[in-house]
C-alpha cells in the first residue's frame, strides 16, 4: 500500500492528500517535489560531468603508457623484437636509428627500431626525410651523430610519450629536440629544468637556454640572476662570464634593461 505525503498550503496546517482534496490543495507539495527533483537531477549531471572528466583523464594516461609500451617492445638487450608490439602499433617498425657511439652496457651502438609514420607526426625534420626521398626514406636508416644511444633512445621514446627526465637527459633531449624541431619535446624539457633552476645553476643554464633558442629557460635564469645580480662576482660559475665577456656583457645588459622595466 502506497504511503500518501501530506501537501502544504499556503497558511495552513499539513492536510492530507486524499481522493476529496482538490487538485489546488495539492500545487503546493506538487511545486516542492519539483524543485527537489530539479536539484536531484541537477547534482546526478554535475556527478556525470566529473566522472567523464576523471574517464577522459584516464583514458590519456592509458594512451601515454600505451605508446611508452609500444617503443619499449620494439627493443630489448637481447635484439629480439615482437612482430605485434602493442600501443596501437600493430605492425612491424619500418625505420632503425643508430647512435654515434654508446650502446648498451658500454657495448656497440645497437639500431633503435621506430615506426616512420610515428617519427614524421612528431617531427618536422623527421617528416622531410620522408616526404622529399631523402637517402633516409630510401634506406630506412636514420644516423644520429654526436649523441650517445642512451639519449637516442630516450629522445626516440619520448617522441612516442612522455619522458621520465632527470637534468643530463633533459638536456640532452632538448638539444635534440631543437635540432629536430620537436617543438612538444622541447617545451617539456624547458620546463622541466625550470622546476630545477636555482641560483647555483643560473648562469650555466642561461648560457645553455643562449645556445639552443631555449626562452622559457634563458628568461627563468636571466631573472634568478637579475634578482641577485649584487653577488654575481661571488657565483661559483663567474668563470664562464669572465671565459665568454660577450656573454657576460649580454647577461649585465639584460640585467639592467629588467631593472629598468620594473
Amino acid at each position: 500500500m502506497t504511503m500518501q505525503r501530506p501537501c502544504e498550503a499556503a497558511g495552513t496546517d499539513s492536510v492530507p492528500c486524499t481522493s476529496r482534496r482538490t487538485e489546488e490543495e495539492c500545487v503546493p507539495h506538487a511545486a516542492g517535489a519539483s524543485e527537489d527533483c530539479y536539484e536531484e537531477a541537477r547534482k546526478t549531471m554535475e556527478e556525470l560531468k566529473r566522472e567523464i572528466e576523471d574517464a577522459k583523464e584516464e583514458l590519456k594516461e592509458l594512451n601515454h603508457l600505451k605508446a611508452k609500451a609500444a617503443f619499449s617492445s620494439l627493443w630489448s638487450p637481447a635484439g629480439h623484437h615482437p612482430h605485434h608490439p602493442s600501443g596501437g602499433c600493430s605492425r612491424d617498425p619500418d625505420v632503425v636509428l643508430i647512435a654515434a657511439t654508446g650502446g648498451p652496457e658500454g657495448g656497440p651502438s645497437m639500431p633503435l627500431p621506430a615506426h616512420w609514420d610515428i617519427l614524421a607526426s612528431r617531427s618536422p625534420v623527421f617528416k622531410a626525410m620522408l616526404e622529399n626521398e631523402m637517402e633516409e626514406s630510401r634506406s630506412g636508416t636514420i644516423k644520429i651523430t654526436d649523441m650517445s644511444y642512451d639519449g637516442l633512445r630516450a629522445f626516440v621514446s619520448s617522441l612516442y610519450a612522455e619522458a621520465y627526465l632527470d637534468e643530463q637527459m633533459a638536456c640532452e633531449l632538448l638539444v635534440l629536440a631543437d635540432m629536430y624541431q620537436a617543438k612538444p619535446l622541447k617545451a617539456y624539457c624547458e620546463l622541466f629544468l625550470v622546476s630545477k633552476l636555482n641560483w647555483d645553476k643560473s648562469i650555466i643554464y642561461y648560457a645553455f637556454a643562449r645556445l639552443y633558442n631555449a626562452k622559457l629557460l634563458l628568461e627563468a635564469a636571466l631573472s634568478l640572476i637579475s634578482e641577485n645580480r649584487k653577488k654575481l662576482r661571488e657565483h661559483q660559475e663567474y668563470s664562464i662570464l669572465e671565459n665568454d665577456p660577450l656573454l657576460g656583457l649580454e647577461i649585465f645588459e639584460a640585467c639592467l634593461a629588467k631593472r629598468d622595466s620594473t
